[in-house]
């Protein structure tokens, strides 16, 4: 859409729109994010990252101190809700979301300013707006579930753990819905570093992994960054007014502490969070934000008081552990180095991406990290890692390679170089208990 075209949409938004606290049709949240795109276009870009079945735009709306485009050392983090359609909270919980941080950093209030300042977010009201049109407002029948053509697109990704063996590396896109082609272009883009996706039905926070290559019946299945992501379903659950307490719903839970590992609470393939996390290095969580799938409009208001904390809280995790680029024998940031955490040998390495920058979320600790490129030597350093939200940033840590050594013609002579690096002094901050995690919103 060109610049004349937004501002001609945008002359037929009513300058006085504001965002009240109902259900607003595919219509109404376009031109909403719209008026916002076009008051604020400092810290404010919208995009789509493609059509529906039906042919609606996706669109996303990015917010931050450089919106239209990366930042070295700036982390991506996105909200995706909607991509159930007749789940529906989770759109307008995004949408108050939006309003609140532009209206907070408009005010400079200090926490919508510390996550602007360093971080971009990423907001996707409705990955369905198809279903969205045709669901019905019953609490828990699953009428526009589906998208346009019937299909469930929380199923509809590649699944590491039901293609073949051997394959679950592959990336075809064949057979995939639009809307499912749409979010892995849009996986392509952007360097996503932590991820939610907001759903209906039940009140827990659920994480990967959402299947396994075993019969694990009743038991979790782990990925090995697990420690993470219990960490994140925490913050999410801690902080909100009632998930914590784990058995809110009738029909659903008890969850323990208000999370849950995807597979123990039921296993599904081709799921959203595990395409992330194994495809794009990218930690996803499955919020459940309400026990009624379309709840009445009347308890709108009380359902944002119950979620605001834990959506903020949940964004400054993005800089938990450690970020920074690959540098080759020539001081040149490098793409596709792999990065890899001893003890955490993922089914696809991180690695880094096109700007030569890596983002691991890691809790405090002692970790030693592996880098390899080809045509340098291995290169492996161990260093103390502090807890980043606090400082609205990770630890950021450079790796400098070494060239294979050429006087002797044999590189595999010279395969290994000590870590130059002692420790940092950092004194680590303590995860703490749902109090500790309030701090981070104040």
């Amino acid at each position: 859409m060109s610049d004349r075209q937004l501002f001609l949409v945008f002359m037929l938004v009513p300058a006085a729109m504001t965002l009240d606290f109902r259900y607003h049709s595919n219509r109404e949240i376009e031109h909403y994010l719209l008026q916002v795109n076009a008051t604020n276009p400092d810290i404010a870009h919208l995009y789509s990252i493609g059509r529906s079945v039906a042919g609606q735009q996706l669109w996303v709306l990015a917010l931050g101190l450089s919106p239209h485009r990366h930042t070295i050392g700036i982390p991506e983090f996105k909200y995706v809700a909607n991509m159930h359609g007749n789940e529906v909270l989770g759109r307008e919980l995004l949408l108050q979301l939006v309003a609140d941080l532009v209206r907070g950093y408009r005010g400079n209030e200090s926490w919508a300013m510390q996550i602007l300042n360093s971080t971009r977010v990423h907001f996707l009201p409705t990955m369905n707006p198809d279903g969205f049109d045709r669901a019905d407002s019953n609490c828990q029948l699953s009428q526009g579930r589906f998208n346009h053509n019937g299909v469930d697109l929380n199923r509809n990704f590649p699944d590491a753990f039901a293609d073949p063996p051997g394959q679950h590396v592959t990336d075809d896109d064949s057979g995939r819905e639009a809307e499912v082609r749409a979010v892995m272009g849009w996986l392509k883009t952007e360097t996503f570093v932590l991820s939610a996706n907001l759903h209906g039905g039940a009140l827990v926070a659920s994480y990967a992994y959402d299947n396994s290559g075993d019969d694990l019946v009743g038991e979790a299945s782990l990925t090995p960054d697990d420690d993470v992501f219990v960490h994140l379903a925490k913050v999410y659950s801690a902080n909100h007014a009632s998930m914590h307490k784990g058995g809110h719903c009738a029909d659903q839970g008890p969850f323990k502490d208000g999370i849950t590992n995807g597979y123990q609470w039921y296993p599904l393939s081709g799921g959203m969070q595990d395409y992330n996390y194994v495809w794009a290095q990218c930690l996803e969580v499955t919020l459940e934000v309400s026990c009624c799938k379309f709840p009445p409009a009347g308890e709108l208001v009380a359902l944002w008081a119950d979620n605001r904390r834990s959506l903020l809280a949940f964004i400054r995790q993005v800089h938990l552990g450690v970020k920074g680029r690959v540098l080759d024998g020539s001081g040149v940031a490098v793409r596709n180095a792999v990065v890899e955490v001893t003890g955490r040998r993922n089914m696809q390495p991180f690695t880094t991406n096109k700007h030569g920058e890596y983002y691991r979320l890691l809790l405090p600790g002692n970790y030693t990290f592996t880098v390899t490129y080809p045509g340098h030597e291995v290169l492996t350093e161990t260093f103390v890692i502090p807890f980043g939200p606090e400082r609205n940033s990770a630890l950021t840590h450079d790796f400098v390679l070494r060239r294979y050594a050429t006087a002797t013609g044999d590189p595999m002579l010279s395969t290994t170089r000590p870590s130059s690096s002692s420790p940092p002094p950092w004194t680590l901050a303590p995860l703490g208990t749902a109090l500790a995690l309030q701090r981070l919103i104040s």
